[in-house]
């Protein structure tokens, strides 16, 4: 238990500076370029896998790092998609459909993505 608890900080840290990398960019395509949220969001949530990946093969996950890092790659890009999947429905049911700005939008979808992610990759990329 001591395990899983001290993993789970470690995910929320990572997920903390990635979720400041996603939401950085996304003000600021939005905001600086006039870009739609929906697309900036979608920038802003990829750019911001591709960190999560790396921190999370290195601090978070016990993953076996040689032998199989394409498959532990290959599957992380999988959850990440359907990940970001979820947080577009969300950003657009939220910022298209009931009218909330697209920063208190983005919050919950990151929250929603968030035990998403974790869980996903426990159980999918973790070594048993």
């Amino acid at each position: 238990m001591k395990k899983l608890i001290k993993q789970a900080i470690k995910f929320g840290a990572v997920g903390l500076l990635c979720f400041g990398i996603d939401y950085g960019i996304l003000i600021f395509l939005t905001e600086q370029f006039l870009i739609n949220p929906l697309i900036s969001s979608a920038i802003s949530f990829s750019l911001s896998v591709i960190i999560n990946y790396l921190l999370s093969i290195i601090f978070v996950f016990d993953t076996q790092r040689n032998t199989k890092a394409l498959t532990s790659f290959l599957i992380f890009i999988g959850l990440s998609i359907i990940g970001l999947l979820i947080n577009q429905l969300i950003m657009w049911f939220m910022v298209d459909l009931f009218l909330i700005h697209y920063m208190i939008s983005k919050l919950v979808a990151t929250a929603i993505v968030m035990v998403y992610n974790f869980i996903s990759r426990k159980l999918l990329l973790e070594r048993r």
